[in-house]
C-alpha cells in the first residue's frame, strides 16, 4: 500500500494525515531521478508522522504517505493547477524541480501516460482511503475533523523572501472548517510561545480543500510549520527536546479540537 494506517479507530471523530512525509522512491522509476537530489530528498515533511505519533495515544486515527512527494504530490489537484497566483515556485503533481527551481531528474519529467499510472497507483489509494476512514467516522458522528500535517524549511527563497513563521493555520479562508473549529485552533497556536500566521501565506493545500465540506460535516484544517521548531537547525536531524515541546502544544492544540467537536456533535 502507498500509504501506512496508525489507530484506525472509527471511535475517534478527528483524522490526521501527513502526505508528505514518505521518502520512497520506486524501484522502476528511481534510474530516472538525478541521484545527487535523491541523496537527501530536500523537500520532505522529514519526522511528521513521528512528531505527531502521539494522536493515537488520544484515539486519534493517523494515515501516513510511503512515496516521496517527487513520485506524485498528495497535496496537488489531478490536473496540477496552481493553488495560488502570487509568482511563487509551485511544485506540480509529478514535479520535476524542488521548490527552489532545480530539476531533480537527470533529463525530463514523467510523460502524461506516466503521470496517469501514478495517479492510479500511489495518488488515487490515497484519498480513497482518507475517504473511507471519514466515511467510518461520519456513521458515527454529526461533525468529524481532517487534520493535514506539513513542515517547510524557515527559508525557501522560490517561495518568499523572508523566512516562514513558526505556525501557519489554513482553512481556506474561513471555507474548510465550523468557525469553532478555527476559533479553538487559533486560540491555542496564537498564545504558543511560537510566531502564528492564519491562512498567510499558505492557506490550505489540496487535501484541505477538497475534503474540507462543513457543510457535509467534514471540516478540515492544515497546519504547517517550521522544521526548526523539531528538526536542529540544520533541518536534516530530529531534535527531542525542541519536539517535546511542539508535542506538548499539539496536544493542547487536539485536546481543544475534541473539546470543540464534541460540542458541535451535541447540538
Amino acid at each position: 500500500m502507498p500509504y501506512g494506517i496508525s489507530n484506525q479507530n472509527p471511535d475517534s471523530p478527528i483524522l490526521v494525515s501527513v502526505p508528505h512525509c514518505g521518502i520512497a522512491i520506486p524501484p522502476d522509476i528511481k534510474h530516472s531521478y538525478d541521484p545527487k537530489k535523491t541523496e537527501f530528498i530536500d523537500d520532505t515533511d522529514w519526522y511528521v508522522d513521528k512528531l505527531y505519533d502521539f494522536v493515537n495515544e488520544l484515539g486519534i486515527t493517523m494515515i501516513n504517505a510511503k512515496y516521496s512527494r517527487w513520485v506524485i504530490d498528495l497535496n496537488r489537484n489531478k490536473e496540477s493547477k496552481p493553488l495560488y497566483e502570487d509568482g511563487r515556485v509551485i511544485t506540480s503533481l509529478t514535479p520535476a524541480s524542488d521548490f527552489n527551481g532545480n530539476s531533480i531528474y537527470k533529463e525530463k519529467g514523467p510523460s502524461p501516460d506516466e503521470i496517469q499510472r501514478r495517479v492510479a497507483k500511489y495518488y488515487q489509494p490515497y484519498y480513497e482511503k482518507i475517504d473511507e476512514l471519514l466515511r467510518e467516522k461520519r456513521a458515527k458522528f454529526k461533525h468529524v475533523l481532517f487534520f493535514d500535517a506539513h513542515s517547510i524549511r524557515q527559508y525557501v527563497p522560490g517561495i518568499r523572501a523572508e523566512p516562514f513563521p513558526d505556525l501557519i493555520l489554513g482553512d481556506v479562508d474561513g471555507t474548510s472548517a465550523n468557525p469553532g473549529l478555527i476559533e479553538a485552533a487559533s486560540q491555542i497556536l496564537s498564545q504558543s510561545d511560537y510566531s502564528f500566521q492564519h491562512n498567510a501565506p499558505f492557506k490550505g493545500g489540496n487535501l484541505t480543500r477538497h475534503f474540507g465540506k462543513p457543510d457535509t460535516g467534514i471540516h478540515a484544517l492544515q497546519l504547517e510549520m517550521s522544521k526548526i521548531l523539531y528538526m536542529y537547525d540544520t533541518e536534516t536531524l530530529y531534535h527531542e527536546e525542541r519536539a517535546d515541546n511542539v508535542r506538548t502544544l499539539l496536544g493542547q492544540l487536539f485536546r481543544s479540537l475534541i473539546g470543540t467537536l464534541a460540542k458541535l456533535n451535541k447540538e
